[in-house]
């Protein structure tokens, strides 16, 4: 089975859980290439066999903030200069392949490949939890206007595919069929850590340094990373399995990683960023932590003061490492693929037919 798979390259929360998935597929014998943008193709072109390179879209952001019109300018200009040499360059490649399905995690590019090529698409994301799943008023609250342009955004981004696999530690109800959802996928070294308790609280942040201020002043001793000038991340797993609990935004992976560790979290999400936004609330929702629009001295003193809440909350999560997902994603792709060659093998004989 031959399976092109794309892999959006904002951030690096796609590339750790795409490699999950492609070791996975390579293990089981399956002929798999991928296409990648951004930081997903700098951190997987040292990973995996077979990587390409293409063009992806990127955020502008200031001060932990994403500018929508700035985004929308920056990448309509690196696509005009970037766009046609990438697509001339693949397109050509995957010609001649001919791949069996497509996989998409968030990646548009393979997803309009296997649109205009009639070749099934299957979706890995969570960011299709946006379209496929159902969120009440206490979810989206006074912030449907974010919300409207998320999934609006979402749908553009993604043709429509056959089959949808949404990563998610929420379970919201599913608008629509061929959509199911399954546990996040983690790292494997994540899914190999025993957890512990320590004293320190983990901090991923962007640019809070005010947040630094209110830890030293509440005394609670703290490991932080992403700030400026704080680059290594040797440590940061052990930071995170023997973390007392967890301080960042509401991005999905690190969220995903600290629930499944048994940490609890104060999720502060990215403004303008309403799948951070929906990924926090709904951490709050089920007890796993809190959401908060800052990180200050009230909220640090709420969010301690409950963590045996989050914590007692946390012991009835349960996964199974990574096994579902990479049970049901395969099993997707598989029938996709199956019926690629059973209409290939149909073709082929009307053609023999009409000869």
């Amino acid at each position: 089975m031959r399976i092109l798979y794309g892999v959006n390259g904002e951030g690096l929360g796609h590339a750790t859980r795409s490699q999950v998935v492609i070791e996975h597929l390579l293990a089981r014998g399956y002929d798999v290439r991928v296409v990648a943008s951004g930081s997903a193709f700098v951190h997987l072109h040292t990973q995996l066999p077979r990587v390409s390179e293409i063009f992806g879209p990127s955020f502008a952001m200031d001060e932990g903030e994403i500018h929508r019109w700035a985004t929308l300018r920056l990448n309509a200009a690196n696509a005009g200069h970037e766009l046609p040499d990438t697509v001339r360059h693949w397109l050509s490649v995957v010609h001649e392949w001919r791949p069996d399905v497509v996989v998409t995690d968030f990646e548009p590019l393979s997803a309009l490949y296997a649109r205009s090529m009639l070749v099934p698409l299957v979706s890995v994301d969570n960011i299709s939890m946006l379209v496929r799943c159902h969120h009440d008023e206490a979810i989206v609250g006074a912030d449907l206007a974010d919300f409207i342009l998320a999934r609006a955004i979402t749908r553009a981004m993604i043709p429509t595919a056959g089959d949808y696999v949404v990563t998610t530690f929420f379970r919201p109800p599913v608008l629509w069929g061929r959509t199911t959802l399954v546990p996040p996928i983690v790292r494997p070294e994540v899914v190999a850590a025993t957890p512990e308790r320590g004293d320190h609280v983990l901090v991923y942040s962007s640019g809070d340094h005010g947040l630094l201020d209110v830890l030293e002043q509440a005394g609670v001793p703290a490991r932080v990373y992403g700030m400026r000038g704080k680059h290594s991340n040797e440590r940061f797993l052990e930071d995170l399995r023997t973390a007392r609990a967890v301080i960042t935004g509401g991005g999905f992976s690190l969220l995903s990683e600290s629930i499944y560790l048994g940490k609890p979290v104060l999720s502060v999400p990215l403004h303008g960023q309403f799948e951070q936004l929906m990924n926090a609330r709904y951490l709050a929702r089920d007890g796993y932590g809190m959401c908060a629009p800052a990180a200050g001295p009230a909220e640090l003193a709420e969010f301690l003061l409950r963590l045996p809440e989050y914590s007692d909350a946390l012991d009835g999560y349960e996964q199974d490492g990574n096994r579902v997902a990479l049970e049901v994603i395969e099993e997707r792709v598989a029938a996709a693929a199956r019926d690629t060659r059973r209409r290939r093998r149909e073709a082929r004989r009307m053609a023999r037919r009409s000869a």
